[in-house]
């Protein structure tokens, strides 16, 4: 690597290390108006199954997007879009992940996207809310709720945009869902967790 490139990026990262930190309020409420999209560099999504009853077996998706519409005087008229890219899937182990994407499983191949809709948005709480919403896999479409907790919102100081944050839970049976291989030994339930950044357009 070229001096010039590691001088480059030493200046970067010490600039970055003398950032003040932003202001966040948590609140659902003190939270911006508009139309956010996902920030995919800051954006994980994440699903766990029990594996034999003894212990959760931890995946992710790779590649994925959202956009969001979101008013808090008015939440229930927001709307989140969701799409993920089945082939994506990561198990850290990818012979089994193409096995995972096949035919037998989540055949990507006839069914390339998941996507998650939401129908409606309820605060919950003060930094606490639930998007209702359809969540389409392998071509079945079931309603699933997507648990919220904000964290905040704040100018990021790097790309200046007023940015939210919060983390999602949502729970399903894959068998809904024509996933059904291998019941009893890998659990029936799936919990979907997302943690990610949306910056306002």
């Amino acid at each position: 690597m070229k001096f010039s490139t590691l001088l480059f990026i030493f200046l970067f990262v010490s600039a970055c290390t003398n950032l003040p930190a932003p202001a966040v309020n948590a609140e659902a409420a003190a939270l911006r108006e508009g139309q956010y999209k996902l920030d995919t560099a800051h954006a994980t999504l994440l699903f766990k199954v029990k594996h034999f009853g003894i212990s959760s077996y931890v995946g992710r998706f790779n590649t994925f997007d959202a956009t969001l519409d979101f008013d808090p005087d008015n939440a229930s008229a927001g709307r989140i879009d969701a799409l993920i890219d089945v082939a994506s899937l990561d198990v850290n182990n990818p012979s089994f992940a193409e096995k995972l994407t096949g035919p037998n499983w989540f055949d990507a191949a006839a069914y390339p996207q998941a996507r998650f809709i939401s129908t409606d948005i309820i605060i919950t709480g003060e930094n606490t809310g639930v998007a209702k919403g359809d969540l389409t896999l392998k071509g079945v479409t079931k309603p699933v709720d997507l648990n919220i907790t904000f964290n905040g919102g704040t100018r990021n100081p790097l790309t200046t945009r007023y940015t939210i944050g919060f983390d999602g839970i949502a729970q399903f049976n894959r068998s809904d869902f024509g996933v059904d291989k291998f019941i009893g030994i890998v659990g029936d339930k799936v919990v979907l967790e997302f943690y990610g950044e949306f910056q306002r357009q």
